[in-house]
Parts: C-alpha cells; structure tokens; sequence
C-alpha cells in the first residue's frame, strides 16, 4: 500500500514537472511571436554597422536607394510601434508620473534622432526642425485627431470627453506652437525667422517648464481631468496594444523596451542620407523630410488613438493624441535647440506663406473642435479635409 502511495505520488510530482515544462514552451513560442521582429531590427543593425559605407558608395543605383529607404522606414515603424507597446504596459505597472514619462522620452528619443541625422546629413536645411515640428501638429490635429473622430463618430454617432482636461491639453499647446513657430517671424534681434541665442535659451525652459507642469497638474491633484469615468483606467491595457504576456514582470517590458529602443536610435542616425536622397531624386520640397519624421514617430500613437476610437474610448483617444503633441512640442524643441547649438547649425523657427495660415487656422479649429464635450462625424470630417490640404500645399503651396 505504501510503495504503491509512494509510486503515485512520484507519478504526480512528474506530470506537474511535464505540466510546467509544457507552459514553459508555450510561453517561449509566444514570446518569440510577438517579439520577433526585434532580431529583424538587430539585424538590420548589423547590416547597416558593417554595409553602411558600401550601400553609400552604391547611392546612385535609383533601385539601392529606393530600397534602402524602403527597408530603413518599415524596420524603424516596426520597432517604434515595439517601443510604443512596451512602453504602455511600463506605464501600466508603474504608475503616474513615471510611465508618462517613459513613453515621451522614448518617443522624444526617436524623434529627436531622426531630426539630428537629418541636420547632420544636410547642414544647409536649418528648416528640417520646423518642418518636422509643424508636420507632426498636422499629422496629429488633422490627420490622427480627424480619423479618429470621423471612424469613432461613424459608429457610434456621439462620443463624450472630459471638456476639462481637453481645455488644459490646448491651453499648453496652443501658447507653446504660436511661441515656437510663429513669433520667430517677428522678433527684431535676429534678420529672419530665427531667434537670438538668449531667445531660444528662454523658449527651451518655457517649453520644459510648461510640460513639468502640465504632468503635475496631469498626475495630481486635477488627474480626474484626463478620466471620463473611473471606469476608463480598466481599459488601458487592452487599449496599449494587445494583452502582455503571461507573467510578464516590469523588468521583462524594461529589457525589450531598451533592445528595441537601441536599434531604433541607431537606424533612425542612418535614416538621414536616404531621406536626402529620395527628395534630391524625386525633386521633393524639403518640407517632405519633415513629414516623414513626423510620420515615423506619430504612427504609432495613432494607431493606438483610432483603436480607442472604435471600442468608444474617446477620452483615451484624446489623451493619446493631445499628449504625444504636447510631449513633442515641449520636450523635441528644447532637446533640438541644444543640438543645434552643439552643432553650430543655424534653425528657422518661424513658418512661412501658407504654412503659416495652416497652423493658425487649425490651433483655431481644434478650439473650436473641443470646445463642447462631445464630437460627431462633421468635426471628423473637418480635420481630414485640413490635412489633405497640408499635404496638397506641400507640393502646390
């Protein structure tokens, strides 16, 4: 009786060692699908540290550069899209003020290397900052802010916001755009639309300061702001982009950020000559650079934004698309100006001619836009028709 209490016994300990191996291989066959994409990226890497001269020496093939570009671009948007969604589940573990703070800096960190390969690469475009600055308010105000309104009301006819929080999103937004590309049009130290250096010294700490404060309003004592209802918080991780992966800690979301982040950072200082190229082939306005930056980095928020759209999180949807502009215009232009002055780079600040007009009447739009609390189709619709015209004056302006 015992011996054979003794053999079930040891028949059980090895099924439940069997069990758990077999959810070991499972686990591992999931992390490798999901994260499969980070070997491409490191690849990629590789390819570009040992073959980078070469594939430069064979810039002139039309079919090397078109495919280089091509390559660069879709294994950037992959890897930042990575970047994004591992990022959310660290704000998600974390906590306010810390995992806001994380996903800025990391989307800042791209978007602020593709700006400084592309000012390296063309020393004579002091524009590229402005341009990339200007194309991600349009892409985010008129591009992600219009989809998601368009396809959210589209569905489910009438969707709510806290007017509060939009309110306080535009009231740092639209002081921080009209200082940074307008008023560098009309200051009288400088000839042009530049700043003297005590100027953007003073926009850089307004800019960082304004965003200190807005995440201490955000993550204090007014957070309720930025909430529909309590029940907004629930839906934050099926809203980041995709459940994580059972038992997946902090510290495993950390190392898969930063192995993700490094590749980016990397490919992102390489992105700029094939930028250059396709424009100087395709006889491009130099505007077109800027575009591409800024599709780079908002992509991936936007995603995110039209999802939360479509499942009738609005509020989510705001807060993505508010705050990942908020975050580029008070943490890049400050982070831009210091390279600059490392460089020694001259920087146009001030938007031109019809650009000009664009920025001004979408700041007035988006006012107008979430100013009731609630949205509908036409104000979708509005916002799309505004960026169709951006990319329009891009090419015929």
């Amino acid at each position: 009786m015992g011996a054979a209490g003794s053999a079930n016994g040891a028949g059980s300990r090895c099924r439940l060692h069997d069990l758990r191996q077999v959810r070991e291989i499972v686990s591992t066959h999931r992390w490798i699908r999901s994260e499969w994409f980070l070997a491409v990226s490191i690849l990629t890497s590789l390819a570009f540290l040992l073959l980078g001269d070469r594939l430069a020496a064979e810039s002139g093939d039309v079919a090397v550069q078109a495919a280089v570009f091509i390559w660069l671009f879709v294994t950037i948007l992959w890897s930042a899209m990575a970047v994004v969604r591992h990022a959310e589940h660290l704000a998600e573990r974390l906590g306010e003020p810390l995992g806001t703070l994380i996903l800025t800096l990391a989307v800042t960190a791209i978007e602020a290397a593709s700006i400084s390969a592309v000012m390296l690469h063309s020393p004579d475009e002091p524009t590229v900052m402005r341009d990339t600055i200007f194309a991600v308010i349009m892409i985010i105000l008129n591009g992600m802010v219009g989809t998601s309104l368009l396809v959210g009301a589209w569905r489910h006819r009438e969707q709510s916001y806290n007017l509060q929080g939009a309110n306080i999103y535009l009231g740092v937004i639209v002081p921080l755009a009209v200082m940074s590309l307008i008023m560098p049009n009309y200051t009288q130290t400088t000839p042009g639309p530049t700043l003297s250096f005590y100027q953007r010294e003073f926009l850089a700490v307004m800019c960082v300061g304004l965003y200190a404060a807005f995440l201490a309003v955000q993550t204090g004592r007014h957070r309720g702001y930025f909430a529909l209802e309590a029940g907004d918080e629930g839906h934050r991780h099926e809203l980041a982009g995709g459940a994580s992966a059972p038992g997946a800690s902090t510290w495993h979301h950390a190392i898969l950020l930063l192995a993700y982040m490094i590749p980016v950072v990397y490919l992102a200082e390489q992105f700029g000559e094939p930028i250059d190229h396709m424009i100087g082939r395709l006889r491009a306005p130099a505007a077109l650079g800027g575009v591409i930056i800024a599709a780079l980095v908002a992509t991936p928020e936007g995603l995110g934004a039209v999802r939360s759209a479509l499942a009738n999180h609005l509020q989510r949807s705001v807060n993505i698309c508010l705050g990942s502009l908020l975050a580029t215009i008070g943490l890049t232009i400050p982070l831009m100006i210091v390279v600059a002055h490392l460089m020694g780079a001259t920087i146009y600040l001030g938007l031109q001619g019809t650009s000009f007009v664009m920025l001004l009447l979408t700041l007035a739009v988006s006012v107008l836009t979430f100013g009731s609390g609630r949205t509908n189709v036409l104000q979708g619709a509005v916002h799309l028709l505004l960026f169709i015209a951006y990319i329009l004056l891009i090419f015929q302006g």
